[in-house]
C-alpha cells in the first residue's frame, strides 16, 4: 500500500505549515516559559479554519476526513505541540457530536466550535479513573426535566482556555452502561478550574475542573441516556491514531534539527555527520518514525473507509510516543551542550513529547485493546 497526499491535502499541509510557521514556531520557547499561548493566538488559528478540520460545511467546518485531520496536526506539533490540543478536542468533539446530535443540537452546538466561539475539552478523566475510564464516579443526578452534575475532572487538556466541554458523568448503575455524555458550557459559578504544574507542554493548559451542582438541560444530553460511554467514545476510535502523529511530528522535527547540526559542526577536520556514531543513531530514529507513520495513516484510512481503526490506533500509540521520544533523546544527545540548555531547540521537545505516552491511554492500556482484538477476549489479559 502506497501513501500519498491528494492534492487537496498538499494544499491543506502547506497552508497548515506557513502558518505554524509566521504565527506560532516564533513563539514556542516564549509559550513555554509563560505557561500559555501568546495572545490572540486562538482566534488567529480559528481564522485559519483549524478548529472546524472534522465540523460538516454545513455548520462552518471543513468537512475534512480523519486523514486530513491527521496532517493538520503534525504540521502544528512539527512547530508547537501544544497548540495541538485545543485543535485536536474540538476535531473529536465536533465528529463526536456531528454522529449523536439532533439537528437542533448541531445547529447549535457546531457552528460556535467551527468559528472559536467555543473552546471544547473532554472531561473524562477522574483522580481514581484514568485508565478505568469506565468506572468514573461524577454523578447527573435527575432534576426535573435536566441534570445536575457534581463531581470533578482531573488531567483536563485545555482547562485554562475552554468554554465547554463533552462531560462524562454517571446517570446509572455500575459500568460504561451507566454513563452519560453531556455537552456543557463551562461559564457557571458551578465550575471551578484549577491550572497543574506540568514538566511539558506548560503552555496547553492542563487542569482540573469541579463541577459543584452544575444544571444542565436534557438537550446538552449527547446522544441516549446511559449510551455516553458505548456509543459516544465510537467517536475516538481513531484519537490514538491522531496523537501518535501529534509526537512522531515532534520526533522528525528534533531528528531534522539533529541532522541540520551534524551537517555544519566540525570536529577532527570534519562535519560529525561523517562519524557513524552520529549519523547512524539518526538513520535508525527516522526509519522508525517513518514506521510509525504509516501505521498511524493506516488507522485513519480505516476510519475514512468505515473500517474498524482500532488495531492500527492502537498500535500506533503505543509505539509512537516512545520512539519519538526517544528520537527526540537522540537529537539531544547529537546536538551536546546546545541540546541541553533550554536556550535551545531540544529540552523543550523532550519535556513536551513524554506526556504523550500517558495522554489518552498509557502502552499498556493501548497494548491490552490490540491483544484483545488478536488473541480474543478470553485469551488475553
Amino acid at each position: 500500500m502506497y501513501f500519498e497526499y491528494t492534492a487537496e491535502q498538499r494544499a491543506l499541509a502547506k497552508r497548515v505549515g506557513e502558518f505554524a510557521a509566521e504565527r506560532i514556531a516564533p513563539y514556542r520557547r516564549e509559550s513555554d516559559v509563560r505557561g500559555g499561548y501568546r495572545p490572540g493566538l486562538l482566534p488567529e488559528m480559528a481564522a485559519a479554519g483549524l478548529f472546524g478540520l472534522r465540523v460538516p460545511a454545513a455548520y462552518g467546518g471543513l468537512e475534512l476526513d480523519a486523514s486530513s485531520a491527521g496532517i493538520a496536526l503534525e504540521e502544528l506539533a512539527a512547530a508547537d505541540l501544544t497548540v495541538c490540543f485545543p485543535v485536536l478536542n474540538a476535531a473529536l468533539v465536533a465528529g463526536v457530536l456531528a454522529a449523536n446530535g439532533s439537528p437542533a443540537q448541531l445547529s447549535a452546538w457546531l457552528p460556535p466550535i467551527a468559528r472559536g466561539d467555543a473552546i471544547v475539552a473532554v472531561c473524562l478523566t477522574e483522580a481514581d479513573h484514568g485508565t478505568d475510564a469506565a468506572g468514573i464516579r461524577m454523578r447527573a443526578t435527575p432534576d426535573g426535566d435536566g441534570w445536575v452534575l457534581t463531581g470533578e475532572k482531573v488531567s483536563i487538556m485545555a482547562t485554562a482556555y475552554a468554554t465547554h466541554a463533552l462531560v462524562f458523568a454517571r446517570t446509572g448503575g455500575s459500568g460504561a452502561h451507566g454513563i452519560t455524555a453531556f455537552y456543557v458550557d463551562l461559564d457557571s459559578p458551578a465550575v471551578s478550574r484549577e491550572r497543574l504544574h506540568d514538566l511539558g507542554c506548560r503552555a496547553g493548559g492542563r487542569g482540573t475542573l469541579a463541577f459543584d451542582g452544575l444544571r444542565v438541560g436534557s438537550d446538552d444530553v449527547v446522544g441516549r441516556p446511559g449510551a455516553g460511554f458505548v456509543e459516544v467514545m465510537r467517536g475516538f476510535a481513531f484519537s490514538r491514531a491522531l496523537i501518535a502523529l501529534m509526537a512522531i511530528a515532534v520526533g522528525n522535527a528534533a531528528i531534522d534539527e539533529a541532522i541540520a547540526h551534524a551537517g555544519r559542526r566540525e570536529a577532527f577536520g570534519q562535519p560529525i555527520g561523517r562519524y557513524q556514531s552520529v549519523s547512524f543513531p539518526l538513520v535508525e530514529y527516522a526509519t522508525l518514525l517513518r514506521g510509525a507513520r504509516l501505521v498511524a495513516y493506516e488507522a485513519l484510512g480505516k476510519a475514512d473507509n468505515g473500517l474498524d481503526p482500532r488495531i492500527p490506533s492502537n498500535m500506533a500509540k503505543w509505539w509512537a510516543p516512545k520512539v519519538a521520544m526517544e528520537a527526540v533523546h537522540q537529537a539531544l544527545l547529537t546536538l551536546g551542550h546546545l541540546g541541553w540548555s533550554e536556550d535551545g531547540p531540544i529540552a523543550q521537545r523532550l519535556r513536551d513529547v513524554i506526556g504523550l505516552q500517558l495522554a489518552d491511554g498509557t502502552a499498556g492500556a493501548t497494548k491490552l485493546v490490540v491483544a484483545r482484538h488478536l488473541l480474543g477476549k478470553e485469551n488475553a489479559p
